[in-house]
């Protein structure tokens, strides 16, 4: 299957990535993933991207359309993709659509992940990362430390990071708002759009994912 992942941040689009892709045997792309290793490869189109970043600018449409039609050529996209990340807006996705007609192919599905505002909100503003290791993750509500502000795995500060504070999360939906969201009404129109509710366990929201992409693929 071809898919694009879309949902608001904090919507779970990463774990639910991972999860779909190795359910379905299609290799999971995200932006993050193809800007990291176009960087590190020394890419041209990573060498552009890391002009941009190091400016503090945008890396422009052209440049992560590129990116990700290089990584859509591999071998292991061949049988299907799942798109995390990408396209982030409509003019990506129409480039998206030519890039798949081109090859003589479609997607399959946009998987749209609901979450109700204040749950990411809440969700984002929790989250409490260890300063000793950045992988030590906590959150006040869902998984609390055992001593408030204190890492359970090395005894480190718990922090919250600036771009998690509840004003910087609520910019972040505007941003999702007024860029992103537009993809859904646009795949909308070619009936692609599977909605399913983000909430609840990570198991059973990647069951209710996967049942959805079995109706939609009919």
């Amino acid at each position: 299957m071809r898919i694009v992942l879309v949902g608001p941040p904090g919507a779970g689009k990463g774990t639910q990535a991972a999860y779909l892709a190795k359910n379905l045997s299609i290799p999971q792309i995200s932006t993050g993933d193809l800007f990291r290793a176009n960087i590190s490869q020394g890419t041209d189109l990573g060498k552009q991207a890391r002009a941009f970043m190091d400016a503090g600018q945008l890396v422009p449409d052209e440049v992560t359309i590129g990116m990700a039609k290089d990584r859509m050529s591999q071998p292991d996209a061949e049988n299907g993709f799942l798109l995390d990340g990408f396209p982030r807006n409509v003019g990506q996705a129409e480039a998206l659509d030519a890039m798949l007609k081109d090859e003589g192919t479609k997607l399959d599905a946009v998987l749209d992940l609901e979450v109700p505002e204040d749950e990411v909100v809440k969700r984002i503003a929790g989250r409490r990362i260890c300063r000793n290791d950045g992988s030590h993750v906590f959150h006040v509500t869902y998984n609390p430390p055992k001593t408030e502000g204190v890492c359970d795995t090395c005894g480190g500060e718990l922090y919250q990071r600036d771009d998690d504070t509840e004003d910087t999360v609520r910019t972040r939906l505007e941003v999702y708002h007024t860029q992103t969201e537009p993809i859904i009404d646009y795949y909308r129109a070619q009936n692609l759009v599977v909605t399913i509710s983000a909430l609840g366990k990570v198991t059973d929201v990647t069951e209710r994912a996967m049942e959805a992409l079995k109706s939609a693929k009919g």
